[in-house]
């Protein structure tokens, strides 16, 4: 049957219940099978085949096609240990994400040793056509994608002639998941190097025999990505050199040579540095250093950086010039290392983006240098996480359960701090984790306020290891039961909302609010013109300095690297910011936050509305539309269902509600701080409730959707311009609202 005049609804929700445990009246999440006519089906919105527009490329700080169409990317990984699986999950696969609106793909650590040959640079055959065939899938569907293959690059015995000591990695061990591995050496090491560039190489030069396309001419394939979650700064690197002596020797020998090349003799090094420099942290190396000597190795280890700026800029002083030295030192080798590995990329005739890498190195000198590197390229993309318990897995134990919404630019949207002014930026691993209650904020908070305020250009949720829903909501997989899960349902269910807001560009990217100057000479010498600490516990990243992060959710911020001095100003937000009301209003006036209590934030573009957080009973009246949540904690989205249409003048409005998702028998400690018990399948849906007002439309018929968003026979009745959506009777998280 044909609606006229419909309007979908889609609702997320969270209920706070008072440390409570009563799940009685929640319902289970029962995904059914798609079919061509549901309503959330965003298969129309694919601009399929991908790669029609050409290769992606810059446009200032934003992205788009060679024939100048704009672009956004709402992607998520895959990242499963055979990422390129069998044909027909590669159908499934690709059918699902197209479904739920997912436009781009991040393939991720498939150079490990199950995909691969005798060698670590080449794919098993079978590999081969399994990657071939899901890739040609992804682009008849106008899914792009991009390769992350490389974590910890892990040689094998038939590499060991080309590196300088294989026995050496071979026995190396990192976070004792990464055997062998080459993290941290690899940013230094020209054998290494040439080991990455070589299965870069294979991996462009191999013809799909789907597609007939190289990958290196395929304009589908949109980055590359050449080392996952590594700097030459990474905390781990100091294990990795005492592991591998040929390859610290290697590595203290070259900077030898570069201190004698500016230095000369010891005496002049010791006028410049100090005899304190000299004789600092004698309990971490075995002699005193000396220039004649093959004994001054570099310091790797950002936390050490860090540690040093943090107590530099109490006595407002700069970092000590050994550091700022070896910093400066670090990022020329850095720099040296992405330059080889893109010369490489391009001569294949590539001419997609090129990452270097995504991960930061802790706070100040380290952290720009690491970040000016970074920005040498043509893309900066960043990881963050939020969230989460103990280790990696859904196991009993501490957690944090703080709600996001509590504190605006907290969290996850923090990660644009490190935004540089006039480069594209990508987010390429994030999530909201379970066990922490509130998961259903964090995809709204990426898509508003980072793809849509910040202006980011591309999102890569972590990670989808699953064609379909899970049956709980952690991953299931081999290696441990993982709780980076976008298929649950407080994750891809939000998808037809958000990636319709997205594609529409609903949100307007902001004025820029804030920047913060990097003077590169200063830089050189271990000085900033601001203070900012950036604190790390695993994944999770929090910046703390002259901008706070509330100035994320009123404009953009950016750091901007030039070669004079300009003074970095605390913006002025008080034009945005009411402290008395604890209301933070965005410069484009579609964006509102409010942080009372455990707070919550609005959406009020043209084709989306709505309130995420705890906005339990407030009447929040947006254009035309007045939303009263009846839950405690809800995601609610109300989104045009017709491209051309904005709600206004739409006739069917899709409404998407998500709450609090729990795995059956799941249980908490009484104050919410502690998993007690991770539960089982099935999962649990806390119902949202609501009331919605429209001015100047008329309803003619509410229809409550099932949970893949396929009509059902269940109508609720409604007044005129009025209705209200009663969770706990309808069970459902979709309702179509149609329109006279």
């Amino acid at each position: 049957m044909l609606y006229k005049n419909v309007i979908i609804i889609i609702l997320c929700c969270l209920t706070f219940s008072s440390n409570s445990q009563n799940t009685s009246n929640w319902f289970e999440f029962s995904p059914t099978e798609h079919i061509n006519e549901s309503v959330i089906n965003m298969k129309g919105w694919m601009d399929a085949p991908a790669g029609n527009h050409g290769y992606v490329i810059n446009d200032g700080n934003n992205l788009k096609f060679e024939d100048n169409t704009p672009v956004k990317f709402w992607g998520v990984n895959i990242s499963s240990h055979d990422v390129f699986s069998t044909n027909q999950i590669a159908d499934q696969w690709s059918n699902t994400l197209a479904t739920y609106g997912v436009n781009a793909v991040r393939f991720h650590k498939f150079s490990h040793p199950g995909m691969l040959d005798s060698v670590s640079t080449q794919l098993k055959a079978g590999s081969y056509d399994n990657m071939d065939y899901f890739s040609s899938k992804l682009k008849e569907k106008g899914i792009y994608y991009g390769w992350s293959p490389i974590y910890g690059h892990l040689p094998k015995s038939g590499d060991s002639t080309k590196l300088l000591a294989y026995k050496e990695i071979a026995n190396a061990n990192i976070s004792g998941h990464l055997k062998n591995s080459t993290i941290g050496m690899v940013n230094f090491a020209a054998d290494l190097q040439d080991l990455h560039i070589e299965l870069f190489l294979n991996l462009l030069n191999h013809k799909n025999s789907y597609t007939d396309l190289k990958y290196a001419n395929d304009p589908a394939l949109i980055f590359i990505e050449i080392q996952n979650e590594d700097n030459i700064f990474f905390s781990t690197n100091e294990n990795m050199l005492s592991i591998c002596p040929t390859y610290k020797h290697l590595l203290t020998r070259n900077f030898q040579k570069w201190l004698k090349n500016k230095y000369g003799t010891h005496q002049n090094l010791v006028d410049n540095w100090g005899q304190s420099a000299i004789d600092w942290g004698l309990e971490i190396k075995e002699t005193n250093w000396h220039l004649d000597s093959i004994n001054i190795t570099p310091i790797t280890n950002h936390g050490i950086y860090g540690y040093e700026y943090e107590k530099a800029i109490k006595n407002n002083e700069s970092l000590p010039t050994f550091l700022a030295d070896m910093s400066y030192y670090l990022f020329e080798l850095q720099g040296d290392y992405y330059n080889k590995l893109t010369k490489a990329i391009r001569s294949t005739g590539y001419r997609g983006h090129i990452i270097s890498s995504n991960w930061q190195a802790g706070s100040g000198i380290a952290h720009y240098h690491n970040l000016y590197a970074d920005a040498q390229q043509e893309i900066i993309d960043r990881h963050n996480y939020y969230g989460g318990g103990t280790g990696h897995t859904l196991i009993p134990g501490k957690m944090n359960n703080d709600a996001m919404t509590t504190i605006p630019g907290s969290g996850l949207l923090g990660t644009g701090m490190q935004q540089v002014d006039d480069l594209p930026f990508s987010i390429s691993e994030w999530m909201s984790l379970i066990p922490n209650e509130w998961t259903a904020e964090g995809a709204p908070i990426i898509a508003a306020y980072g793809m849509g305020l910040q202006g980011w250009d591309a999102s890569y949720a972590f990670g989808s290891e699953y064609p379909t829903f899970t049956p709980a909501l952690q991953q299931p997989n081999q290696y441990w039961p993982g709780i980076y899960n976008v298929m649950s349902p407080t994750q891809l269910s939000l998808y037809p909302a958000l990636a319709r807001m997205i594609y529409n560009n609903d949100v307007i990217e902001g004025d820029n609010i804030s920047k913060r100057y990097v003077n590169i000479l200063d830089l050189q010498k271990g000085k900033l013109n601001f203070d900012e600490i950036i604190k790390q516990n695993g994944d999770v990243k929090i910046f703390e300095g002259l901008i706070p992060s509330q100035a994320l959710a009123v404009g953009k911020v950016t750091v901007e690297f030039i070669n004079y001095n300009k003074k970095t100003e605390v913006p002025k937000l008080s034009s945005y910011w009411d402290k008395s009301s604890k209301t933070i209003t965005s410069n484009t006036n579609q964006l509102k936050w409010n942080y009372n209590d455990k707070g919550y934030f609005t959406i009020n573009t043209p084709c989306t509305k709505g309130v995420i957080g705890f906005a339990n009973c407030k009447k929040i009246k947006l254009e035309n539309i007045t939303i009263q949540p009846k839950t405690e904690f809800a995601t609610i989205l109300i989104s045009s269902l017709e491209k051309s249409e904005t709600i206004n003048s739409t006739k069917r409005i899709l409404v998407t509600t998500m709450a609090r998702a729990q795995n059956t028998g799941m249980k908490y400690n009484s104050d919410k701080t502690e998993l007690l018990e991770p539960g089982t399948a099935p999962i649990l849906l806390e119902p949202v409730s609501l009331k919605l007002v429209f001015k100047g439309k008329k309803i003619n018929r509410v229809n409550v959707l099932d949970h893949c968003g396929n009509r059902t026979n269940q109508v609720i009745k409604h007044k005129r311009n009025k209705v209200s959506i009663d969770g706990k009777n309808t069970k459902a998280i979709y309702y179509e609202i149609v329109f006279e």
